[in-house]
This record gives C-alpha cells, sequence and structure tokens, in this order.
C-alpha cells in the first residue's frame, strides 16, 4: 500500500577523500540538530547502544534528556536496544529511536525494522557513520551502511558528515506520514573527528526551566461513520493482529459472529466466538463473507477459509499499510466504515445464535477436558495468566500465543495486548515487552515459551541507573521447541524411523538452567508447578522485573491437541 519513499542528503565532498574535512556543523553539531528534529517529530524516547563512532549522538541525547525533550534508555546489545525501541513505539503508540555505532552494530537492527516494516511500527534508527572519505579504504568499523536494510525503511536518509540533517529527517517523517510513520525510518549519520565535545561546543547539563517536552500529534482517529447495513448475509469478521476495538464495534453493530485473535484487541463483548478455530471444520462451510480487520496470522482454518474463492471477503484499510502489496491479496480493500457496513449487511436468522452456542459448547467441553487433568499444561496457564491480567499482556510467539486463542474468554480482556505478529518471530520479544512496560510505565507480563526466553534472555541486563520496567516473565518450560509436535513434524516423530531427526533438528532439547540465568542478571524467579501456586503468584502485584516459570509442560503436547479437537467434535455432534 505504501511502498519505500526514499530521501537522500549526501556531502559535496564525497568524491575527494580530505575535501571538506573541518568544513559545516561539527559532528556534535549535527547531533543536536538530529535530537532536536526527531523531538520536534514527537520521538519522545531513544534508546542508545554505546559506541565510538555514535559518541556526538550520545553526549547530544544526554543534554536533550537534561533539558526534557527525551528520555534516553542505554542497552548494552544492539539487537535488544532495537527491540526495546520497538516496544516502547509500540506502546506507546508514537515514534520511538534506536541509535547505534557504525559496522555491525547497525546490523544487529535488522529484525527489529524487519518486525517494524511488516507490522507497521514507527521504528526511528539513527546509525553514526564514518565519513565519506574512509568508506572503501579499509578503516576500522566501517561498512556500507547507506540502505542496507533494503526495501524494509518507509523512508531514509544518508547525511554527510558537516551537514544539518535536520532537513532530511523533516522530509523523511513528512514522506512517510507525519508524526507516526506507518514503517521504520533509517537516518544515517556521519560524523568525523572531533567525536566529544570542545570548548566551542561545551555541553548544557543544567536543566533549563524554559525546556518544554515535546509531544506528538494526536493519533487520527478512525474515518467514517456507521451507516446502514445493505442485505442479509452469512458474514463473519475476522479480527488479526493490530485490529482494534472498530472491530468489535462494528461486529456488534452489524450482528455479526467475531473470530478475534488475542492481540488485535477486540476479542470482547458479546460477538466474540471463543472458540472460532475449532468450530471452522464443523461450521465454515456456511460462511458466505468474511470482514477483515488488522492481520491475522495465527491459525490455518482462518487461513483456508480466507483462501476459499467462493466466500467474498473485504479488508478494512483506513490507512496505508506495509503488509501487502496491492494487487497480491484476494480481498476487497474498504477504507471507509458505511462500504464496509453495507458490504457485510447483517447476519441471517439465527446465524450469530449459533455460533454462540456451538461455541458456548465447545468452551464447556474443553473446561471440562481441562479439569480432569491433574497437571498444568499449557492451556491451563494460557487461561490463568489472560485472566489474571489486567495490565498490559505481551505474548510470545508459536504455542503460546496460540494456547491463549484457544482459551481466552471474551468476558474479560487485559489493558492492551501485544505480540510481534509482524513477522511472529521469537527474537527479542522479551526487549520488546519492556519497552511496552516502559512506554507508560504500565505495569506488563509477557507470557512466553523457554526457547523464546532463552533467544532474548540478554535483554534482561540493565546497566546501573536505568529504569527499571515493571515486566513480569511467565514461561511455559516444555524443554524444547513443542510447537513443532502439533506440526507435520510431531506425526513423523511418533515414528521409530523419524523420531531422532524430529526432537534433534525441530525440538531442540535442551537443559537451561533458567533459575541461574535469572539470578545471574538479578531478577527474581519462582516455580509454579500446580493451579494453586501460578494462581496465587499470578495475584500479586506486577513491580520491579520477576519470572514465573512453569515447568515440565513438554509431555503430551500432541495428544493433548487430538484430545481437544476430538471432545469438540464430539459435543458438536450430538
Amino acid at each position: 500500500m505504501t511502498g519505500s519513499s526514499k530521501s537522500s542528503s549526501q556531502s559535496s565532498s564525497a568524491g575527494s577523500p580530505q575535501a571538506g574535512a573541518g568544513a559545516g556543523l561539527s559532528s556534535l553539531q549535527a547531533a543536536r540538530s538530529a535530537v532536536a528534529a526527531l523531538a520536534r517529530a514527537g520521538v519522545r524516547d531513544v534508546v542508545l547502544a554505546p559506541g565510538s563512532r555514535s559518541a556526538p549522538l550520545a553526549y547530544a541525547l544526554a543534554e536533550a534528556q537534561v533539558q526534557g525533550l527525551v528520555q534516553v534508555h542505554i542497552r548494552i546489545d544492539e539487537r535488544v536496544a532495537g527491540f526495546t525501541a520497538l516496544g516502547l513505539a509500540r506502546g506507546g503508540k508514537r515514534p520511538a529511536a534506536v541509535a547505534t555505532t557504525s559496522g555491525t552494530a547497525v546490523g544487529e537492527l535488522l529484525p527489529a525494522v524487519m518486525e517494524a516494516h511488516h507490522a507497521g511500527i514507527a521504528l526511528v534508527v539513527l546509525s553514526a557513520d564514518r565519513p565519506a572519505e574512509l568508506h572503501g579504504t579499509g578503516a576500522n568499523q566501517t561498512t556500507a551502511q547507506d540502505a542496507i536494510f533494503g526495501k524494509f525503511p518507509a523512508a531514509e536518509a544518508n547525511v554527510g558528515a558537516g551537514e544539518d540533517p535536520a532537513g532530511a529527517i523533516t522530509a523523511a517523517f513528512d514522506r512517510v506520514g507525519g508524526s507516526v510513520p506507518a514503517g521504520p525510518v533509517h537516518i544515517n549519520l556521519q560524523f568525523r573527528d572531533p567525536l566529544v565535545p570542545t570548548e566551542a561546543d561545551a555541553l548544557g547539563l543544567a536543566p533549563t526551566s524554559t525546556a518544554a517536552p515535546v509531544l506528538p500529534a494526536a493519533a487520527e482517529h478512525t474515518p467514517g461513520v456507521l451507516a446502514d447495513l445493505g442485505g442479509t448475509h452469512r458474514t463473519v469478521v475476522v479480527a488479526g493482529d493490530g485490529a482494534g476495538e472498530i472491530a468489535a464495534m462494528f461486529a456488534q453493530r452489524a450482528g455479526l459472529p467475531l473470530f478475534a485473535e488475542p492481540s488485535s484487541n477486540a476479542r470482547f463483548g458479546p460477538n466474540s466466538v471463543t472458540a472460532y478455530r475449532l468450530l471452522l471444520e464443523e461450521l465454515g462451510g456456511q460462511i458466505e463473507r468474511v470482514v477483515v480487520f488488522g492481520r491475522p496470522t495465527l491459525s490455518r482454518p482462518i487461513t483456508a477459509l480466507l483462501a476459499r474463492p467462493e466466500v467474498r471477503k473485504a479488508l478494512y484499510v483506513p490507512r496505508p499499510v506495509n503488509w501487502f502489496i496491492p494487487g497480491r491479496r484476494p480481498e476487497t480493500l474498504i477504507s471507509d466504515l458505511p462500504a464496509l457496513l453495507h458490504f457485510a449487511g447483517t447476519g441471517s436468522p439465527g446465524w450469530l445464535e449459533a455460533w454462540q452456542l456451538a461455541s458456548a459448547a465447545a468452551e464447556a467441553a474443553l473446561e471440562d477436558l481441562l479439569a480432569s487433568e491433574a497437571e498444568l499444561s499449557g492451556l491451563h496457564v494460557a487461561g490463568l495468566v489472560w485472566n489474571h491480567s489486567d495490565g498490559n499482556l505481551v505474548l510470545g510467539s508459536s504455542n503460546t500465543i496460540r494456547d491463549v486463542d484457544l482459551v481466552a474468554s471474551g468476558a474479560w480482556h487485559p489493558l492492551d495486548v501485544y505480540a510481534n505478529r509482524g513477522l511472529a518471530g521469537i527474537d527479542g520479544t522479551i526487549a520488546t515487552a519492556s519497552g511496552i512496560a516502559l512506554a507508560h510505565g504500565i505495569p506488563t507480563r509477557l507470557l512466553l515459551g523457554d526457547l523464546t526466553f532463552l533467544h532474548d534472555a540478554g535483554a534482561l541486563l540493565l546497566p546501573n541507573g536505568e529504569t527499571e520496567p515493571d515486566l513480569q516473565l511467565v514461561i511455559l518450560n516444555d524443554a524444547g521447541g513443542g510447537i513443532f509436535t502439533t506440526l507435520e513434524h510431531g506425526e513423523l516423530g511418533e515414528s521409530e524411523e523419524y523420531r531422532g531427526v524430529v526432537e534433534r533438528f525441530f525440538g531442540t532439547p535442551h537443559q537451561a538452567n533458567i533459575p541461574a540465568l535469572c539470578a545471574g542478571y538479578g531478577v527474581r524467579h519462582q516455580l509454579a508447578r500446580t493451579t494453586a501456586e501460578l494462581t496465587a503468584a499470578l495475584q500479586a502485584p506486577v513491580h520491579g522485573r520477576s519470572v514465573i516459570e512453569v515447568p515440565g509442560l513438554g509431555a503430551g503436547l500432541r495428544g493433548r491437541h487430538r484430545r481437544v479437537k476430538g471432545a469438540v467434535s464430539q459435543v458438536l455432534s450430538s
């Protein structure tokens, strides 16, 4: 929908090795101008990974924080820094920036930039670079950083050493939607020596009483007004990641069943069908039309529904998105609510009620099945975490979010639910949740698997003096990649011939000592082996950083999913 808008600013001295050295702005002056331009554009949080070439940015950010323009967060690992900034942008619903030194440090940001592109998150990358005369000479920590992120940035600029970056930054924001860009922005800043303050560029580190915080522009409200409905159809509403409350309101206004993924933030209200994934095989053949909000990514039944050629489909796109190319999706694109309501119509007589009754029966069958099991499972934990979270809830990928999708009732909803569903990777999950918790200081709970935790355990490292987020991690420890047992690989793994291959190459079993890891990072840890222990742990306030580990969940995962499906099929056929 958007395509990339590229802008570029290059020093006129680029072709002459030493020409222009010392001309124009000093490195600190350029860094100050860049930080001020970002503040004017609504950036309130900057995550800095320390380095040498980025020193001018570090000094300028220190000065800007004292003046009340930005809040600076320090992280040692650039990948962690990138995902922390991503979380700050998601949780704050405003652009946030990450700043790094040159070289491999910039490459570490690629996963966060990719996620920001596919999820439409306003992540601003400030990469410090060597000046043009050092490129191509073999100089230390010098590589091709301009356009290093390929097609993922919505806008980018390469600012030559000595140039004022303010115009390039403003132009980049203007090209991609103003105060809240629909995707990442990359600003590559070349700096010459000196990289430290001089007598001519002394830092102003005394607070100024006249400095007023720069606030972002108010977010645009969803356009359109609810209008009269058109026709009667067997229509359903599918709410994917980031759909928002409007999806629930739309379904209720039209009297239609709502199939809402947990991170849609639409999974509430009387029209929400909790067990939709379990019902589609039995009832999905009756569906004539689908209205899609957000980006559905979780379930194969929904994917299969959207792929059926005889089903008419509409996708609500009130503003440009990055996650598809026009003409490559089967839905009709509709940008205003009256037209969408006309497409959806109202449900046929008894249509909504049929789904509600079937869902209630399926939910009861699932509850009975789980109640008959003595040991905690991922489904038990998912339900308890959902029902005991009244702040923010962040969901890891793989089995975790899918378990929540099966059991999270529409009768309760956490404050806001987040997940990295742009590319659905497990990397950067703890860092993202930390950023979300820091964005507004809201206590946040993160539900994740053991491999997701181990992949991003470095995000638990906080330098001395940094603000500690109120973040609680609930780790479902199945000692490996349990999701693969629920896929085709799990079926192969049941045979003697393939068991060893599937276990090693997909399950990746491990014996990592999670309590010792937490102790090493100074994070509180406790085990919860029973429903009572987990319930008590979840009822305590989320303050500072802590971990609740639920161990021993790996056995019987594939069999449990079969039993769930069988129990629901039986109750629906009776």
